[in-house]
């Protein structure tokens, strides 16, 4: 049987939906279309561009970008020549950039704006392979390329016919893209993944039902391979993708677009619960008390409907009552047609997850890597269970080694580590794939990960403790907005915990105090009391020795800005220990300081 390619998948696609919106995106205050032959033309027009660029099978080409047209036109060009494409974050730091450009020896780089141009331009001169820049929109530099001159849409249909006999002809095995991982546990690793790497996750990925009714609104940047495979899940069945203008626009812009399908991170989630919570708290004690009763009715509904069964007769008329009253209010804010939002990127409480889809929001959580294509595991309609990241998509297979540690093989694995071979001979022990995931199988089948290995607590006394599953305890107060759980070599467990200000401060309001600042309210005895009960009820779900000892209450919380998160918005662990090494050392008293 010949294996399917990702160029082969989106090709059939187009012909097969020839879509009028393919692309929404957002040209002043108004969203735009774009139809398939029309983005066909500008990859037609591109790719015959970069082939007189010299551009040919396995050069690395860069996009600079955020979510964007012109990023899968870009895209999509370099693939049908048989190249790589190497993403780099849109708000990437000039060191990082330089070093992604470099060490993939990109010869051209695709820039958003002027703000990406800045940052390639003051190391151009340092980057040894790089031949030319070209910007999607103007930026003012002679020396780079613009997009108009490459990427017209008024070709021939010939050459459009050109562009997809080249692009079919591209193999399996060829390697589709250069993605370097977010370097949460080292240095950032470049992963080679192929045509038919992405083929088979996109194949195997549709137990989620994509189809042509629904709309996408892509929102979690396309450099990420998660972002990235859902994006051609999205194109292959037929499925119009809207571009969220920012991070901070997603709420306004579910309202704009209704879509009915969004891939996102745990910490959208958490934002939602605690926007949930801060309009709660300003609830009259009957409206909380009936907000409540529509939570508990759908508790008790959520077994039926996690395995689409039909609802006992009682049970279905409180759920008519609760939905009127409740759920589509909630619905409402996700654009009212929302039904499949997909977690992915980082673990999601389960607590926090069953509270939610008590609301009917619905959730399906997976799990991948960037050396995995990334999916291998997801949560389906019809098939879902909180707690598990779902069951190993098809031809994916997953056993457990054992020190518990997450073994996969199968289509989805990566070629290599770009210039590693040791690391990748060590990642590919056995013929399996070392996933650094600690986890189990349970009696059904489905995945469970408790910790990412490198991440796992190991105390003076030898005990093993997995944060992640703390953090998420913590992180389901109302009043805690992040958290980082701490004590690798240490005595006991530790954490700095982040405030959810917004109800802190209603908190704050119904005591009667009036701090002047963050720093004033979080130090206030009264709060100090509040955080040591939060804290104080999740140490009971806890273990003795995976209880929280001591914590800090921080100012602030974690950012990318300031090296602390991936751009999905995970922790980087290391550099929070780093950066409050100081506070982390009055955690423990006992012991002797570090020395600055």
């Amino acid at each position: 049987m010949q294996r399917a390619t990702l160029n082969q998948l989106l090709l059939d696609s187009f012909r097969r939906y020839n879509l009028p919106d393919l692309l929404w995106y957002k040209a002043g205050h108004t969203w735009q279309e774009m139809p398939t032959q029309e983005f066909l033309r500008s990859v037609a027009s591109l790719s015959r561009a970069l082939r007189k660029f010299g551009i040919a099978k396995g050069d690395r080409v860069a996009i600079f970008s955020e979510n964007r047209p012109e990023w899968h036109i870009a895209d999509l060009a370099v693939l049908g020549l048989g190249a790589m494409t190497v993403p780099i974050y849109q708000a990437e730091s000039v060191e990082r950039a330089k070093f992604l450009l470099e060490d993939s020896a990109a010869r051209i780089c695709f820039v958003s704006g002027a703000a990406q141009c800045e940052k390639v331009a003051a190391v151009w001169p340092e980057l040894s392979k790089l031949e030319k820049v070209i910007a999607f929109v103007p930026v003012g530099d002679a020396r780079v390329g613009a997009w108009e001159s490459v990427a017209g849409r008024n070709v021939q249909p010939q050459e459009v016919e050109n562009f997809e006999r080249a692009a079919r002809a591209v193999g399996p095995d060829d390697v589709a893209s250069l993605i370097y991982t977010s370097g949460t546990t080292g240095a950032p690793k470049g992963v080679l993944l192929t045509q038919h790497n992405f083929a088979s996750n996109v194949l195997a990925v549709q137990v989620l039902g994509f189809s042509r009714p629904d709309v996408a609104l892509s929102m979690l940047p396309l450099c990420h391979v998660y972002e990235r495979m859902n994006s051609y899940c999205y194109l292959v069945y037929g499925v119009p993708i809207a571009y969220a203008e920012s991070i901070e626009a997603v709420p306004q812009n579910l309202l704009e677009v209704r879509p009915t399908v969004m891939a996102t991170v745990p910490r959208f989630f958490e934002k939602f619960y605690a926007r949930l919570q801060e309009q709660k708290a300003k609830y009259s004690p009957l409206k909380r008390k009936l907000f409540e009763w529509t939570v508990e009715v759908g508790r008790k509904t959520l077994p039926y409907r996690l395995r689409g069964q039909p609802l006992p007769a009682g049970l279905a008329w409180r759920q008519r009552l609760a939905k009127w009253l409740v759920y589509r209010k909630i619905q409402a804010r996700l654009g009212g047609r929302m039904r499949l939002l997909i977690s992915g990127g980082g673990p999601l409480s389960a607590e926090l997850n069953e509270f939610l889809q008590a609301l009917h929001v619905p959730i399906y959580e997976g799990y991948g890597l960037t050396e995995t294509s990334p999916v291998i595991a997801v949560n389906a309609p019809g098939r879902s269970k909180i707690g598990t990241v779902g069951k190993p998509i098809p031809r994916v297979e997953v056993r457990i080694a054992e020190d518990g540690e997450i073994l996969t093989r199968g289509p989805h694995v990566m070629k290599a580590y770009y210039k590693r071979e040791q690391e990748t001979r060590a990642a590919m022990a056995d013929g399996w794939f070392h996933t650094g995931d600690i986890g189990f199988l349970d009696g059904e089948g489905y995945l469970v990960i408790t910790d990412r290995k490198r991440d796992v607590i190991k105390t003076s006394g030898g005990k093993m403790i997995a944060p992640q599953a703390i953090e998420n305890r913590l992180k389901a107060s109302p009043y805690i907005q992040n958290a980082v759980v701490v004590g690798d070599g240490r005595k006991y467990a530790s954490a700095l915990v982040v405030p959810n200000f917004a109800t802190l401060e209603q908190f704050a309001h119904d005591q009667g105090i009036n701090p002047d600042s963050c720093e004033a309210l979080i130090a206030h005895p009264a709060v100090k009391k509040l955080f040591e009960d939060e804290v104080g009820k999740v140490n009971t779900h806890l273990a003795q020795f995976e209880r929280i000892k001591r914590f800090a209450v921080l100012s602030r919380d974690f950012s990318f800005t300031d090296g602390e998160l991936t751009y999905t918005e995970k922790l980087r662990r290391r550099q929070i220990e780093e950066k409050y090494r100081v506070l982390i050392d009055s955690l423990y008293p006992e012991e002797p300081r570090s020395m600055a």
